[in-house]
């Protein structure tokens, strides 16, 4: 089949999150500027560069009580967030995380979850989270939008500074096994990685 993107699919459900899939989770922690912590999940996210290393997200769609939502908020008036990455472990409390709740609520106590202080980001990291990607902010992009209730932001940030739980490691190694990401597909679907294999480049 093919449909042109602007115009009706005639599928059950659009399948655009579907195809691009899988894709890892950004749980992003950020904090207001009266101190408010925040905690969200975005599965448009993912790693651009490591030199130095950077990540990306992209926070779409309007809160409830108007305006943007906290994350990109937060993010703005700070210039830091921290990415905490979530494990099949985890993937209740991510979810718990996920509702849209009031500006004054914090998702770590909704969730259950345990803020703790970064090294270098005011930021709280999640404590449960085996791997937490301190980041400062490159840049905000508003990208276009085709409707008027949604407001597409790119948010661009520079990793400054890298916490790993030494129980995902082995022999010096990140061992996927151990470490389960989990990974969003289409719908209202998941997957967790525990299987890998890997492949020598030609050169």
């Amino acid at each position: 089949m093919y449909y042109r993107a602007d115009q009706p699919h005639g599928l059950k459900h659009n399948p655009f999150k579907a195809l691009v899939a899988p894709r890892p989770i950004g749980w992003i922690s950020s904090l207001s500027s009266d101190g408010t912590m925040n905690l969200a999940p975005f599965s448009y996210f993912n790693a651009i560069t490591d030199s130095p290393p950077t990540v990306l997200f992209g926070c779409n769609g309007p809160h409830p009580e108007g305006g943007v939502k906290d994350t990109a908020a937060n993010v703005r008036d700070t210039g830091e967030f921290v990415v905490n990455m979530v494990t099949a472990d985890l993937k209740d409390q991510m979810n718990i995380s996920s509702a849209h709740v009031s500006r004054s609520v914090s998702e770590f106590e909704e969730a259950g979850l345990t803020p703790v202080g970064c090294e270098i980001v005011s930021a709280p990291r999640v404590k449960e989270s085996p791997v937490n990607l301190e980041c400062r902010l490159v840049q905000i992009i508003q990208l276009r939008s085709s409707s008027p209730k949604v407001v597409n932001n790119l948010v661009i940030g520079e990793v400054v500074g890298i916490h790993i739980d030494e129980r995902i490691l082995t022999d010096g190694m990140v061992d996927i096994a151990k470490y389960r990401p989990l990974a969003r597909l289409g719908y209202m679907d998941y997957t967790v990685v525990e299987e890998t294999f890997a492949m020598n480049r030609p050169d």
